[in-house]
């Protein structure tokens, strides 16, 4: 495969709404055996089929951008950034700078996110009113104080578009939930934000109304205004043809 040419400081961010239009055991075909055991781990087939086309996704857009077919592509974890453990952001072995990524699964919706610097992407479903209850106490003073003189009605939006700023920064810190939701202001003002980096919502197309997701990158890259869709057939080429690949 001949990799593609991109420019640096660029990030790219894709949803996934769909399973690829081709059998299963195609997809698990270009997993490791670590991927095939968690598919397999799904009760439900719709779970089963979410979790094999986020994977199956990221393993072609990175395969695509380096040019190697994407059963050859290792993923391993870096140090957590926060612990000094084997337990970060996720990494692609075996090659020296290769692109960073991250991607995070909401009900219905996968997001994947590749730059040439570190990134964080975020989605979710919005909670329930209690769940933005307990998790109140865990935020930072300032978010607390702007999210309590939201209007009810859209609590549950505007705290999930505030959740998704503070995974995706964190995820692009490489500390995950393992750094204090307090220790961070990602609130509605720009002010007192982290310094060097952009943290914005993206728009969930159709789900506006039921998700909220975040992207986060060092301050001087330009960040797109949403994910573009996976166009599963512009990848039918690495499994022999999308003709041979529909069910």
């Amino acid at each position: 495969m001949t990799s593609a040419v991109h420019p640096a400081g660029e990030v790219r961010v894709w949803a996934v709404r769909q399973a690829p239009p081709w059998r299963e055991d195609l997809s698990l075909s270009l997993l490791d055996a670590r991927e095939r055991a968690k598919a397999a781990s799904f009760t439900h087939r719709r779970d089963r089929s979410m979790y094999l086309a986020a994977h199956v996704g990221l393993r072609l857009l990175l395969g695509d951008r380096l040019g190697v077919h994407p059963r050859d592509l290792r993923f391993g974890r870096d140090r957590c950034a926060h612990c000094g453990g084997p337990n970060g952001r996720p990494v692609l072995l075996g090659g020296p700078g290769g692109p960073h990524f991250s991607l995070s699964h909401g009900a219905g919706i996968t997001l994947v996110a590749v730059a040439d610097v570190p990134v964080g992407v975020d989605v979710e479903s919005l909670p329930g009113r209690r769940t933005v209850e307990l998790c109140l106490a865990r935020l930072h003073p300032r978010e607390r104080e702007e999210l309590l003189r939201v209007l009810r009605a859209e609590l549950p939006l505007e705290f999930c578009r505030l959740w998704t700023r503070k995974e995706a920064y964190l995820k692009a810190l490489g500390t995950g939930l393992s750094r204090g939701l307090d220790r961070d202001y990602l609130g509605a003002g720009g002010e007192g934000r982290p310094v060097g980096w952009s943290v914005v919502n993206l728009s969930c197309g159709p789900q506006d109304r039921t998700h909220a997701a975040a992207l986060a990158v060092p301050r001087w890259v330009r960040v797109p205004a949403g994910p573009g869709e996976l166009n599963w057939s512009a990848y039918g080429h690495v499994l022999g043809g999308v003709g041979s690949l529909e069910e």
